[in-house]
């Protein structure tokens, strides 16, 4: 069950929070979120799902951001959100889809009972300014039924503060193997 507008309205201050709150931005069952002034793009060629991965940071202007087919930006909401007793779900608003950004790739559904900035994935399909203050997404809340287990601090992307990059590493504990064949002493000149 999808909570309607006027339910999320209720839910405020309870079990769930939105910071800043506008109710211009309550639908009839999702509340938009608007996109910060920062993202960041990866540097690598090739990006490591054992290591972190270098970036770069770039602030939209008030003028826009264009951005470019084929690579993906990482984002966030201006708003911060906690939910609790309730499953958050991050959608893109098909009006911005209508114009070929995608905003979240694969990881539309947060945990119950988290807490943070939404780090959005967006990739475009051909060149599209962008604004700093967009209502970019939507977040919608669902019911839980069985027993509640809430994402906690351990959790790598809890209570966070900015954009945040994959920190997949971090479950892959193994350290990668060298591929680099080593030779004894003196070896390397033997024919």
């Amino acid at each position: 069950m999808i909570l309607t507008g006027e339910e999320i309205k209720s839910q405020l201050g309870k079990n769930i929070i939105i910071e800043p709150f506008d109710e211009k931005l309550l639908n009839p069952n999702s509340y938009n979120l608007r996109l910060h002034d920062e993202m960041i793009v990866y540097e690598e060629i090739v990006l490591d799902v054992r290591r972190p991965n270098r970036y770069r940071r770039h602030i939209i202007p008030p003028e826009g951001f264009v951005l470019q087919p084929h690579k993906l930006y990482l984002g966030r909401t201006i708003e911060r959100t906690e939910t609790h007793n309730y499953v958050p779900m991050l959608e893109g608003r098909s009006s911005i889809a209508r114009l070929g950004l995608f905003i979240n790739v694969s990881a539309g559904v947060g945990d119950v009972g988290f807490c943070g900035y939404w780090t959005l994935e967006l990739v475009a399909v051909h060149p599209i300014r962008i604004y700093p203050g967009l209502p970019i997404c939507q977040i919608l809340y669902m019911a839980v039924q069985g027993e509640i287990s809430e994402y906690r601090h351990g959790g790598k992307y809890q209570n966070n503060q900015d954009i945040q990059p994959s920190l997949l590493f971090k479950e892959l504990q193994q350290p990668p193997k060298d591929l680099q064949m080593r030779l004894a002493f003196g070896q390397e000149l033997a024919e």
